[in-house]
Formats: structure tokens, sequence, C-alpha cells
């Protein structure tokens, strides 16, 4: 009999491991998986268009997050998401409006989720993370920013059911949890795109 090369880790285990990890590493139903290198919130960092994007997004929803008693937070922060299973991921960019110390590694309640594409994890966002983050009562909205193309993507909860937004070249998405509207523009700007 061999042994299975995956071994699951109890919960508590990763995250007493993780701050100790050379790599961010998300955590799905017992299983962790190291991010790509390539992955914006890995070891090696993203590319300078998918920072320029995260930078404009955070200078947009920060003022008004903060006016709301509110927090962004750009990719070290994990969400867990305990329903179907526990998972941890590590979105590109939060908001969130609960109370948390200062010493938090996660937050319960995001109202706001923001991936913002590459090739490496655009099929993840689009499919496990939209239907993981989608099982969190707290979640008002989730951004999907392309980084290939000048478009957006957004996913509001309107009562039990989720709605579809998309902008492709120009236009602008409203964006709950902080209730503005950011412009393709504003989120391409200083970019090629």
């Amino acid at each position: 009999m061999t042994s299975s090369p995956l071994k699951k880790l109890s919960e508590a285990e990763y995250l007493s491991s993780e701050p100790s990890s050379s790599h961010r590493r998300e955590y799905v139903d017992g299983f962790v998986y190291t991010l790509p290198a390539d992955a914006p919130t890995a070891q090696a960092g993203a590319t300078s268009r998918h920072g320029t994007v995260a930078t404009n997004l955070v200078a947009a929803l920060h003022a008004p997050a903060r006016r709301l008693g509110c927090r962004v937070y750009a990719s070290d922060m994990r969400v867990r998401i305990p329903t179907h299973g526990t998972r941890y991921y590590y979105p590109d960019l939060l908001i969130t409006c609960e109370d948390m110390p200062d010493d938090a590694r996660y937050t319960n309640a995001p109202c706001l989720i923001v991936e913002i594409l590459s090739d490496s994890t655009q099929d993840i966002d689009r499919r496990e993370k939209l239907w993981a983050y989608q099982q969190l009562p707290s979640l008002q909205g989730y951004l999907l920013v392309d980084t290939g193309t000048r478009a957006a993507r957004l996913y509001t909860r309107t009562g039990n059911s989720w709605s579809e937004d998309y902008v492709e070249g120009a236009g602008a998405l409203t964006l709950p949890c902080v209730n503005i509207s950011v412009a393709l523009d504003e989120m391409y700007d200083g970019t090629a795109l």
C-alpha cells in the first residue's frame, strides 16, 4: 500500500503554519494550494498592469469605505468561507465593515471582493471562487477586472439572487457596499489598455 501524496491539514494547522510559509497558500476543504508564481499574491509579485489596476481601485474605494466605517484590504487579507467545507482565499481586494482587531489575519464578512484576472488564476476566479464567495451572506458584490482587455464584470446580490453587469471598452459599474460608480477609465488609468 502506498501513501497518498496529498495530505489534509486541519484548519488550525493551516492557520498556524501560514504566517511562516514562504509563499501564500489558499485552503480548500483541508487541502493547501500554493499560489502560482505569477499569481498576484504569490511571492514573485504581479505584472505592472495588475498592480496599477489594483492601486487605482484601492484609491477609488478607500475614502468611501472609511466614511462608512469600513476598511479596504489589498491582497494580504484572507477571506474565510465556512460553508460546504472551509476555504480561505486571498482576493486581490476586499472591503469589510466588520469590527476586526488590528492583528486579524482573515475576515468572515467581506461586503465587496475584487479579483483582478491573470492568466494563471482567471478560471478559478470565474468558477470556484465565484461560487464560494456567493455563499457568504455578507457579500454584496464580486468584481472581476480583466487585464487582457479593457473589461470588468460585476456580480451583485439582490435579496437571494445574483445579477451580472458587464462593461467593455468604456462605461462604469456601481459597486455595492460603498455605492460608488467606478469607470473603466479610472480602473485602467496608467495602463496601455
